[in-house]
């Protein structure tokens, strides 16, 4: 692939349609500056039509439900979504396991992720395990594409999308403050104020939070070895600069610059069921000093140009660079974390290790610096049009991307001993010496995507092309330097087609009937010798919306011809970190349904939702053997992991202008967290829970509100997550107070 070439023609494209464009009355600011417009600029699925006349199952997260909870875990919020798989990890959602409809959740690497359109994961086609995700605190409304609307995103298809839109410039000057304060010394402070003008527009943003964590780190008694909370700094800078609103044609330059650093003193870790037990929330000793730390900037340039005219053009070219180092446990006595505690009977002495009961020798326990650099940077364009033949109303979207990424890997180990249950360093490695490697990846893609209005139906064609490069460079672990080049490369490359088709019929003005049809696709790995993750997915419902009551009901059906499985160090296996295996064929079928009425009585309102999902086949349908820890040895008929037959999500409140009340239950059915079949064994699955969460807002003026938030408010004691390694908790009961101020 010719990326030069590609990016001169990709611009000089883009400056044809500047020249040839009509200099037809550009529209009111008045226009451009409402509420619904600003926000349309960034998302996907509600850029031309309304959400209940979307084809397909895709859902809008906005503003207003953010604010019902601010949650600052993406995760709580994801619930919301039926379809949506949520594995928990450290309780506060740093690092989210999404999965879609069957897709796998590890890393949420099976899924398209992106903020404001542009796709954020650290490396999102040579490394996309999302070891860097946006901070869900500064986020103004959050997009789910699950059906054939995800085809103009890509390249992941197989499960959706998930579009994080960030806050958008205001339509006049204003600010918003707020401030949190909570149990385990909790902090957390988001602000931005920003101002629209004729020609200029701007906003700063940050969010500054911070935590001791609710975990317990084993020491000797009066000692201090560490907390196991996080500290995020998260800063974002937005300018605009638009043409003389007399001016006939409208054009707009918009500039966005954002930062982020995090520590969070994070471990692989787990625990026993039998110390789970005792003291869920405990950590062993050997984990002290395990910690996460990441820095991510991103750099956006955006011009767009829009007549009065039918069409609008919009070319952006990004850059996104991600440096993080996990520090975390790896071995003891030459055995991996994941094997002592799935047998600690035979490793007993390492076990004994890891809780600091016994001492050690000098190097008896490793850690190793997680050590990767990543960039993603690419142009992305899209033209519309506004067309209309016969009695058919036609919108026509192309788009193109050319991308290119890259992880490097420079990793290495520290020796310790176990001493008076503490951690003594005796040996540091040399840079390189257990990883040496970089992963790339180029990819052009084109894509079309088309609404048909006539009558009362909806057509929403499109295709998407996929031509992708990559390429794996194995460094010997004695040259950090790579002065001696390569000791082995592995190139492949992939080309696909994917189509999609959705269909709604208008029955009236409340009800809607829909179906889709498309073309799943996941690539795979840079030198992977796996194929590449297809599936044929779709879907069809029926949707009511009489602006008190809406009702959804979708059922959907993904049919995996090969689906993909990569080893990585949160999920353990006898693999190298990295390698695919092919699963092969594999049918993910069920039954979304959600619902939202929005009653009242006299001053008050009494808002009622609910979201649930019935997973009626998750399996496998061949018989294989694998060292991807989660699929193991499969049987036909075993059943996919992290993967619950029911889900469901209600929320209930009470609001008057003056004060609101909002409940929420989160239910969990039984799951399995290796891949089977009969009766659920106790060591690998995980039991059912309910955790409920609760909002209470006074609202003092216009302006000034306070609030009180706690997350688990029954203080529901679960297993949240048996791997990486061990058994890992939810959150505990957390409660904060806080205040918001809005100018």
């Amino acid at each position: 692939m010719d990326t030069t070439n590609s990016l001169k023609g990709l611009a000089s494209a883009l400056l044809l349609v500047a020249l040839t464009a009509t200099t037809s009355a550009k529209e009111t600011v008045e226009r451009r500056l409402s509420d619904d417009l600003i926000l349309d600029e960034v998302t996907i699925i509600s850029k031309r039509r309304s959400p209940a006349d979307i084809p397909g199952s895709a859902h809008l997260i906005g503003q207003e439900e953010l604010k019902t909870f601010l949650q600052s875990d993406v995760m709580r919020v994801l619930r919301t979504v039926p379809g949506v798989y949520l594995q928990e990890e450290d309780g506060f959602g740093l690092r989210p396991n999404i999965g879609i409809r069957g897709s796998g959740l590890d890393r949420s690497a099976r899924v398209a992720l992106l903020e404001d359109g542009v796709l954020i994961a650290p490396a999102p086609y040579a490394a996309p395990s999302a070891y860097y995700f946006p901070t869900q605190r500064r986020m103004y409304a959050l997009e789910v594409l699950k059906g054939p609307s995800s085809i103009a995103v890509g390249p992941k298809t197989t499960g959706g999308a998930i579009n994080l839109i960030s806050t958008p410039i205001p339509a006049e000057f204003s600010g918003y403050v707020d401030l949190r304060v909570g149990q385990n010394s909790t902090q957390d402070a988001h602000l931005n104020v920003g101002d629209r003008g004729n020609r200029f527009s701007w906003l700063v943003e940050t969010v500054q939070a911070q935590s001791d964590g609710f975990k317990t780190i084993d020491a000797p008694l009066g000692a201090n070895v560490g907390d196991t909370g996080y500290d995020v700094q998260d800063y974002m800078v937005k300018l605009q600069f638009d043409s003389d609103p007399a001016s006939t044609l409208y054009q707009s330059l918009r500039v966005k610059a954002g930062y982020t650093d995090q520590v969070s003193d994070e471990t692989y870790l787990g625990i026993t069921d039998d110390d789970f037990r005792l003291n869920p929330t405990r950590r062993y000793a050997a984990s002290a000093g395990d910690v996460f730390s990441g820095e991510h900037d991103q750099f956006q340039v955006s011009y767009v140009i829009e007549p009065e005219s039918n069409w609008r053009g919009e070319i952006t070219a990004y850059r996104n660079n991600f440096a993080r180092n996990w520090f975390k446990l790896q071995s003891v006595n030459g055995t991996g974390i994941s094997s002592v505690l799935n047998d600690t009977t035979t490793y007993a002495n390492e076990f004994l290790l890891l809780t600091g009961a016994s001492d050690s020798i000098d190097d008896a326990i490793f850690k190793r610096h997680n050590n990767r650099e990543y960039f993603s940077q690419g142009v992305q364009a899209e033209l519309s049009w506004d067309l209309s033949i016969g009695n058919s109303d036609i919108a026509l979207t192309t788009g193109l991307r050319v991308h290119e990424d890259e992880e490097d890997r420079l990793q290495k180990e520290d020796g310790f001993r176990m001493e008076n249950t503490m951690l003594v360093l005796t040996s540091e490695g040399l840079p390189g010496s257990t990883t040496n490697r970089v992963s790339i990846a180029e990819a052009i893609s084109y894509f079309v995507d088309t609404e048909i209005r006539s009558g009362n139906w909806i057509f929403t064609p499109g295709v998407r092309f996929e031509d992708i490069d990559m390429e794996r460079l194995d460094f010997s672990t004695a040259d950090p330097s790579r002065m001696l080049g390569p000791t082995r490369v592995r190139s492949n490359s992939v080309s696909v087609l994917i189509p999609g088709v959705g269909v709604l019929y208008e029955v009236n003005d409340s009800w809607r009937v829909l179906g889709g049809i498309h073309k799943g696709f996941n690539p795979p790995g840079p030198g992977s010798s796996a194929s590449e993750e297809d599936s044929t997915n779709i879907e069809f419902g029926s949707r009511f919306d009489d602006g008190r009551v809406n009702l959804e009901a979708i059922y959907f059906r993904n049919d995996y011809d090969n689906l993909v499985g990569t080893v990585t160090a949160s999920t353990g296996g006898s693999g190298q970190i990295g390698d695919q295996f092919d699963g092969g064929e594999v049918n993910v079928q069920g039954l979304e349904l959600s619902g939202a009425y929005a009653g009242d009585l006299g001053n008050f309102g009494f808002p009622l939702s609910f979201q649930y999902t019935w997973t009626a086949d998750a399996e496998f349908r061949n018989a294989f053997e694998s060292g991807f820890a989660p699929w193991g040895d499969v049987e036909v008929g075993d059943e996919l992991p992290y993967i619950p037959e029911h889900q469901l999500r209600a929320t209930a409140g009470i609001t008057s202008t003056s004060w609101g009340l909002n409940l929420a239950a989160n239910y969990v059915g039984r799951l399995r967290a290796v891949a089977g079949q009969g009766d659920f064994e106790p060591e690998h699955s995980i039991d059912s829970r309910i955790v409920w969460d609760l909002m209470a807002r006074w609202n003092w003026s216009d302006s000034i509100s306070t609030y009180v938030k706690v997350d688990n408010l029954f203080d529901g004691v679960y297993v949240a997550s048996r791997r990486p390694a061990g058994v890992r908790p939810g959150l505990e009961r957390t409660a904060y107070v806080g205040i918001t101020f809005e100018l």
